[in-house]
C-alpha cells in the first residue's frame, strides 16, 4: 500500500510518498480504508520536530482521519465491516482514573493519530475499535475529516473551559485557521455575539458567512481599539486564542472586567508577558486548553450530523501531492481546511 512518511525531521521535501507494508491488527482494532485525512499545525511541527520530542522513523503523519472499516479484530463487537467512520484524533489508555472519569485528554498515555502514534496519510490504518464513530450517509469523507480534532478543540475550549453562556461576546482570532471556523461556529450555537480576526478582505468576508457578527483586519486594524468600540468599550467575555506572543498582548488588552481567556496554541511563539495587577485588578480567568475528551467529540459530532454545524474545507489534494498541501497550510494560504485523499 501506500502512505506519506518522514524519514528525518525538515522542511515539506522529507514528506516521501512510498510503499509500506500493510498495517496488522490486533483482536481489539479494526483496520479503516482511508478515503480522506486533514492537515492541521500538528502536522507541521511534527515534520519540523518538536523540542524535547523524539519520534520512531519513519513516521506516518495525519490525525483527522475518515474512511471505511474493510476488517475487525475477533474481540471487536461494535463496529462492523463496511461501516463509514471518522476517528477519534485523541487515543487514550482507557483504563486508567482519569480516562475511568471521562477525561481521557488528563490521561498519561493520551497521544494523538500522526504524533505518538502513525497517522491517516497512509491507505489503511489500524485503530483502536473504540476510536471509531459512524457517520451519516450525506456526510462525505473530505467533509468528515475535516471535523474532528479542530471541532474537538474548539468545543472543548468554549464549553468545556470557558463556560460559554448564550448571548456572551467572543472574539475569535484568526479565523481562517481550522480550529478558529468551528469556534466561530460553536459561539453562533450559543448565540453569542462574535468578533473574528483575519487577514485581508477575502477572509473576513468568508469569517462573515460563517456567521461572525463582526470582523477585524489584524493586520490593518488594532485588535483591542476595535473590540472596544464594537463592545462599548467594555471587552469581550471570551477571547478565543491560539496563535500566541503575535496577539496576545491586544488579546489580553481586549478582555472584559471577569473575561476568560481561553488558549490552546501558540503559533507565533510561547514567550508572553502577563502584568498580575490587570489579572487580579480585572478578574479575569487564564485558562489552558488541549483536545478535549471523548465524551466532548460525541457532543460536538451532533450538531455536525443536524447540519447545525458546518466543516469549513479550503481545498484537497491526493496524498502523492502531500509536500504542496503541507506547503499551503504553512504558507497561511488556506481557510479552513487542507485535506489529503489516499
Amino acid at each position: 500500500m501506500k502512505a506519506a512518511r518522514i524519514h528525518q525531521h525538515g522542511s515539506p521535501d522529507v514528506l516521501v510518498y512510498e510503499d509500506v507494508p500493510e498495517p496488522k491488527i490486533k483482536a481489539n482494532q479494526i483496520l479503516v480504508r482511508v478515503r480522506a485525512c486533514a492537515l492541521n499545525h500538528l502536522d507541521l511541527w511534527v515534520r519540523a520536530g518538536i523540542p524535547g520530542i523524539t519520534y520512531t522513523m519513519p513516521h506516518i503523519l495525519g490525525s483527522d482521519i475518515a474512511g471505511e472499516v474493510v476488517a475487525v479484530g475477533e474481540l471487536c463487537e461494535r463496529v462492523k465491516t463496511g461501516w463509514r467512520v471518522v476517528l477519534s484524533p485523541g487515543v487514550s489508555c482507557r483504563q486508567c482514573d482519569q480516562c475511568a472519569a471521562g477525561n481521557d485528554n488528563f490521561c498519561r498515555r493520551y497521544t494523538i493519530f500522526g504524533s505518538g502514534v502513525d497517522g491517516g496519510n497512509t491507505e489503511l490504518i489500524a485503530a483502536p475499535e473504540w476510536t471509531a464513530i459512524q457517520i451519516p450517509d450525506d456526510l462525505n469523507f473530505e467533509q468528515a475529516a475535516a471535523v474532528p480534532l479542530v471541532f474537538l478543540t474548539a468545543w472543548h475550549m468554549l464549553v468545556g473551559r470557558a463556560n460559554i453562556h448564550v448571548g456572551e461576546d467572543v472574539l475569535v482570532l484568526a479565523a481562517s485557521s481550522g480550529v478558529s471556523s468551528a469556534a466561530i461556529q460553536v459561539a453562533k450555537l450559543f448565540h453569542c455575539r462574535v468578533i473574528a480576526t483575519a487577514g485581508g478582505e477575502a477572509k473576513l468576508a468568508k469569517a462573515k458567512e460563517l456567521g461572525a457578527d463582526h470582523t477585524i483586519d489584524h493586520y490593518k486594524q488594532d485588535i483591542a481599539a476595535e473590540v472596544k468600540r464594537i463592545t462599548g468599550k467594555r471587552g469581550a467575555d471570551i477571547v478565543f486564542e491560539h496563535v500566541g506572543a503575535a496577539t496576545w498582548p491586544k488579546s489580553l488588552e481586549s478582555l472584559a472586567p471577569g473575561g476568560r481567556l481561553v488558549t490552546c496554541g501558540n503559533t507565533t511563539g510561547y514567550d508572553v508577558k502577563l502584568d498580575l495587577r490587570f489579572l487580579f485588578s480585572k478578574q479575569w480567568s487564564l485558562l489552558g486548553s488541549f483536545m478535549g475528551t471523548l465524551g466532548d467529540l460525541h457532543q460536538v459530532l451532533k450538531f455536525v450530523f443536524r447540519k447545525e454545524l458546518k466543516p469549513v474545507i479550503d481545498k484537497v489534494y491526493p496524498l502523492s501531492e502531500i509536500r504542496a498541501a503541507h506547503e499551503r497550510l504553512e504558507n497561511k494560504e488556506q481557510f479552513g481546511k487542507v485535506v489529503v485523499m489516499p
